[in-house]
């Protein structure tokens, strides 16, 4: 379930107005909340990386490189290509990061450097077949080897997060008036990271109105929930 943009950013409003430190504009917040959606994706990758090395609790909700790895399924994706000559085309437009290409559903393993590719084509015997093929990805396109495969190409990927939007009309009064979806875009972390969204979102508030507490107390949570999902 994804993180509801009005539940946040009315905590967060309702936050700063306790102790009446400040307000933040829906456009402020829109930016920032992209920003922290961002850096929230980003981390999953190394995240995952440092969990491998670590030994694993094998119980139902407790693994974290299965926590982790649920939470990057909001981002997973399968896209086609298109045959171009001499390459492929990537047809999506909101490719973050290349996953795996598949050959008529099967995955190529092998991937080369530039400058392995052409030693792999002069000699006999490393050849690349349609049995055995290889690519090399560059400049947001694919070269698959042996060349006369023009067809058959897909591939798995992370996408880019979408800008998060908390949208809103303008009222009798003057006062912001939410706007549901369509109109707003809801950030597309999993429901559990919220309190870890507010307190990021809470840090970068501190610095829009100058208050080294806010500041101090968002940081400090931030800290708390990174240091929790790494012990």
């Amino acid at each position: 379930m994804a993180i509801n943009v009005d539940t946040v950013y009315k905590t967060v409003l309702l936050i700063l107005n306790q102790q009446q430190r400040g307000y933040m504009t829906p456009d402020e917040f829109n930016k920032v909340a992209t920003q922290v959606q961002l850096n929230i994706f980003e981390k999953y990758e190394d995240d995952l990386n440092q969990q491998y090395r670590m030994p694993q609790n094998d119980t139902e909700y407790a693994n974290r490189v299965k926590n982790i790895e649920d939470n990057l399924q909001f981002f997973q994706r399968t896209g086609a290509t298109a045959y171009v000559g001499p390459h492929f085309t990537l047809t999506p437009t909101d490719i973050y990061r290349l996953g795996t290409v598949f050959y008529n559903s099967t995955e190529l393993t092998q991937y080369a450097q530039r400058n392995e590719v052409t030693q792999l084509l002069l000699s006999p015997l490393t050849q690349p077949t349609t049995d055995f093929p290889i690519y090399l990805y560059e400049n947001d396109t694919l070269f698959v080897y042996p060349t006369t495969i023009q067809t058959g190409i897909t591939i798995s990927y992370l996408k880019t997060p979408a800008d998060v939007v908390w949208a809103y009309g303008v009222g009798t009064l003057g006062q912001f008036e939410y706007q549901a979806p369509p109109a707003s875009t809801f950030f597309e972390l999993n429901v559990s990271e919220q309190t870890n969204v507010i307190s990021r979102i809470l840090a970068y508030a501190g610095l829009i109105i100058n208050d080294p507490t806010v500041i101090e107390m968002a940081a400090g949570e931030v800290q708390k929930e990174e240091q929790n999902s790494k012990t």
